[in-house]
């Protein structure tokens, strides 16, 4: 080959390439995120973190309170406390002390703030009611007592859409699922595994049902009868946590090599034959535990012992993946907690945030990841769009006999209402039945130039004036609080119009899905 020719190979492989990393960078819908720790001020100071080597978050947090695992001796306990008490915790806090053995999961009630479940090597569940000022004193009666496994219950996992739904896992291999509203008995009982289950994750609507198997294998299941819909047979990949991507139709898993590796990988959820991507992470020898926003498509992957924490953008074509940016921190962390999207702080443009858990010092740090933007005191829509509510789509009735719905969704704009809200029939008709503002050139029709000569108009002057300056003043205030009425009024509808096209589009493809 000449060197013109080869000259122009050269440039038409450098055209392609930059075309499909531009193409790349071009499904990023974030660039540049920012991780960025709270101050000494903004942590939670003196917990006695737990020393459990179970795998588990050990932290669960929502609006309201922050739970932690803490160390017990005698039995097990974790301690609830206001997401606004920061500074140092009295080592005299009131706990949630009602288990006979150590605590090791701890999950809020995504539809209750006030209720939370927790799950103890004394191989009960058990579910506590927290009064909303907090707890003044220790907390030993639960308001459910769920035993009926043999060994230890490692994983407890609310379900996402259904209300009284509560799933738990233990070393007996089992899984049971409750229901909370009826009597203390699992209503069904999965028995597919063959070893410890390590795992468990639901997908949107909580049809199906996603865990990692020591015997390395992802199992699909359909939750209501047990049975398993698809199985990995990827014996080079040790799969550890399993996590469904809600809006791509995808899975994450994470784990090791068979070189001993950390890694991620991608599984498309119509077929665990083959993994569409495997990525190395590093050498490690702690759980990697991963995130995912659906909000954003970023995908956070922290490790327990690590100081740092990846994240990625994630789209539905290849490369799927595109890496972001890491946090650093010289501190280990040794469990993780989530903020729900509807904590976050909207005017700082905050699109994630985690509370780790510092063992070395006894701390807890929440840990925000912000998109800058110049005005940031403006709600950004294309950073908060549609979220799931709290409010539950549907009742375990509805659930048990074979229907399933998607999340209910809100707004996050700030004073927004959730979107399932409509106004009612009596509330339109009063807002007809309402006074309206005056018409003002309704009054003004029978004025007419002709009577600025008349001597009553010259009398009157400063009258007029006087009245006229009245009004100047009321009718516009009027006028900004229909204004204001109405524009609330055309928000409410067009984020309602959102969600029914989200319903349709979930109901065409579910009908798709059964055909």
């Amino acid at each position: 080959m000449d060197d013109g020719l080869r000259w122009g190979w050269r440039k038409l492989c450098e055209r392609e390439t930059g075309v499909q990393m531009s193409q790349r960078y071009s499904r990023v819908k974030f660039h540049h995120v920012i991780g960025k720790a709270a101050a000494k001020g903004q942590c939670y100071h003196g917990l006695s973190i737990t020393r459990s080597v179970q795998d588990n978050q050990f932290c669960a947090v929502n609006p309201r309170f922050i739970a932690v695992v803490t160390e017990c001796t005698g039995g097990g306990a974790f301690i609830v406390i206001s997401v606004r008490h920061t500074g140092r915790v009295s080592p005299l806090h009131a706990r949630v002390c009602g288990h006979s053995a150590p605590v090791l999961d701890v999950k809020w009630d995504p539809f209750n703030d006030l209720r939370i479940a927790s799950s103890s090597e004394d191989c009960t569940v058990k579910v506590w009611d927290i009064p909303p000022n907090g707890l003044k004193a220790d907390l030993k009666a639960p308001s459910k007592d769920l035993s009926a496994h043999s060994r230890r219950v490692s994983i407890i996992e609310w379900h996402p859409t259904t209300r009284d739904l509560l799933l738990s896992s233990a070393y007996d291999c089992r899984v049971l699922v409750w229901r909370l509203d009826s009597a203390e008995v699992p209503v069904c009982v999965i028995n597919t595994h063959s070893d410890l289950v390590l795992c468990l994750s639901f997908n949107a609507d909580g049809s199906l049902l996603a865990t990692a198997c020591k015997d390395k294998k992802i199992r699909i299941i359909e939750p209501q009868t047990g049975r398993v819909l698809q199985e990995s047979r990827c014996g080079s990949h040790k799969v550890s946590r399993v996590l469904f991507l809600w809006d791509l139709k995808m899975l994450v898993s994470t784990g090791s090599s068979c070189w001993n590796q950390r890694q991620f990988v991608l599984w498309d959820l119509e077929d665990l034959s083959e993994p569409l991507l495997e990525e190395d992470l590093d050498g490690g020898s702690g759980v990697i535990f991963p995130f995912y926003d659906a909000d954003t498509h970023m995908l956070y992957l922290a490790g327990k012992g690590d100081g740092n924490i990846r994240y990625y953008a994630v789209s539905a074509v290849k490369p799927y993946v595109h890496f972001l940016s890491e946090y650093r921190s010289p501190c280990p962390q040794r469990g993780l907690g989530v903020m729900p999207k509807r904590g976050l702080n909207t005017s700082a443009c905050e699109i994630f945030r985690f509370y780790r858990l510092l063992s070395v010092k006894d701390l807890l740090e929440p840990l925000s990841f912000c998109v800058p933007r110049k005005q940031s005191e403006d709600f950004q829509e294309d950073i908060y769009p549609m979220t799931a509510a709290n409010e539950p789509a549907m009742t375990a009735d509805e659930w048990l006999m074979g229907q399933n719905k998607g999340p209910l969704l809100m707004s996050l704009r700030p004073a927004a209402e959730a979107l399932d809200t409509r106004p009612s029939e009596t509330e339109t008709s009063a807002n007809q039945d309402a006074e309206q503002p005056p018409d003002l050139i309704a009054d003004l029709q029978d004025w007419t130039e002709d009577d600025t000569q008349s001597h009553d108009w010259i009398s009157s002057r400063f009258n007029l004036s006087f009245k006229a300056s009245a009004a100047e003043t009321e009718v516009p205030l009027r006028q900004r609080e229909d204004i204001q009425h109405l524009q609330e009024q055309l928000k409410q509808r067009d984020e309602r119009i959102q969600q029914l096209e989200l319903e349709l589009i979930n109901t065409r493809n579910h009908m798709r899905a059964s055909f």
